[in-house]
């Protein structure tokens, strides 16, 4: 049996962080969203619909990660995040302040009823935005 939509838990994903603040701020202020759970290791970001678990890498594995300044992109992954935002001219601006970065005008592209740019975050984890078009 198929439960309802208002039924089952937000759709989300996990994010392994080094720097779990840093990173949750990022996403937090860029794109809005509520903290709702703060503890050691774990911060919970939500909006309406969707639910963000950043969580602490632990500190042996986090001693052997180097993040340079500016973050390296991490390309080579098998996942890529996906947020809306209302302009990405906006996030564009906003995003180096929060450690981030959202790539040039010339880099984005249009489709299926969205206008889509890819940037990354502080830890260099790519992430995609996405306007309506």
């Amino acid at each position: 049996m198929t439960e309802s939509a208002p039924s089952l838990p937000k759709h989300g994903a996990v994010l392994f962080a080094k720097d779990l603040p840093r990173v949750a701020a990022f996403y937090r202020e860029l794109l809005g969203m509520a903290q709702t759970v703060t503890e050691n290791r774990l911060i919970v970001l939500e909006s309406e619909v969707y639910q963000l678990v950043i969580h602490g890498i632990p500190k042996a594995v986090c001693d052997r990660i180097n993040i340079t300044d500016p973050p390296e992109r991490r390309e080579n992954t098998a996942l890529k995040l996906v947020f809306p935002v209302k302009s990405l001219a906006e996030t564009r601006a906003a995003a180096p302040a929060l450690g981030g970065h959202v790539d040039a005008p010339s880099g984005q592209f249009s489709t299926r009823g969205f206008t889509a740019c890819d940037g990354f975050d502080p830890e260099g984890n790519v992430v995609q935005f996405r306007e309506r078009a």
